[in-house]
């Protein structure tokens, strides 16, 4: 009778956790991709990018200028409050900051493969209007931009509080699921960095809450040749753009 009562009660854990994970498998694009705080859009997109039978819709400031600078946001930025910010903080350059697929007023829906490509293409419409095309990427951002640099020209690369793998990070929250077989939306930058060959500055928030440093370490370790590290003092996840340094450090470096 207890042997009977264990094997039931084995099988009943085994049925919870499969289904915890079932659930954590379906449900990883919702926790990967937050665009729900974009959706109230109250500046009018001036930028359209056509890709894949997809139209990207997003702004683009200080229009002219022979330099250019992709801007890709976090998981659940709203990018087109950065628009004041990077405008007058890197005069110099023309910044195109388009919405991913299912944010702000793009249409589509995100995934890894298809933000890549689609960053792909908008370095594609941009390059030949300008000198020379920069890219920043914040968080999520980062992997799509470090897959950018390792396959386009980029001028420079900027990563603002990365990691080196989604897949590692989640490893971390969840030690107890096996993610590196569920997970599909894997942003492993790790494997992209050595490809890319142009200067490249990581900016890490010293008191980041999301992104474990441990992990903005490796990703900078993965790169061929050294990135600049600006560690901002004091700084979390969502509140690095408000420090000087941060700042600073942007503008020396793009200039």
């Amino acid at each position: 009778m207890f042997v009977r009562g264990v094997l039931v009660l084995a099988v009943l854990c085994l049925v919870i956790y499969g289904g915890l994970c079932l659930s954590l498998y379906l449900g990883q694009r919702q926790q990967v991709y937050r665009p729900e705080a974009t959706w109230p859009v109250r500046q009018a997109p001036d930028f359209e990018l056509r890709h894949d039978g997809v139209t990207l819709r997003g702004w683009v400031v200080n229009p002219g200028r022979s330099k250019a600078l992709l801007y890709f946001g976090g998981n659940g930025e709203r990018i087109e409050d950065s628009r004041a910010e990077l405008a007058h903080g890197l005069p110099d350059r023309t910044i195109y900051l388009v919405a991913y697929r299912g944010y702000g007023a793009s249409e589509g829906q995100p995934g890894e493969a298809a933000l890549v490509g689609d960053a792909m293409a908008l370095f594609d419409q941009v390059s030949p209007h300008h000198q020379a095309v920069a890219v920043l990427g914040r968080s999520l951002g980062s992997g799509v931009a470090v897959q950018l640099a390792a396959q386009r020209p980029v001028e420079r690369l900027v990563l603002v509080t990365p990691f080196d793998s989604l897949v590692r990070v989640a490893a971390g929250y969840f030690p107890w699921v096996p993610v590196n077989a569920l997970m599909r939306e894997r942003f492993e930058s790790w494997r992209y960095a050595s490809a890319v060959h142009c200067p490249v500055l990581v900016i890490q928030a010293e008191q980041d809450e999301v992104i474990p440093a441990a992990r903005t370490r490796a990703l900078v370790s993965a790169f061929g040749q050294p990135p600049v590290l600006q560690v901002v003092a004091d700084a979390g996840h969502n509140t690095i753009q408000d420090y000087a340094d941060y700042r600073v450090s942007l503008d020396r470096f793009l200039r």
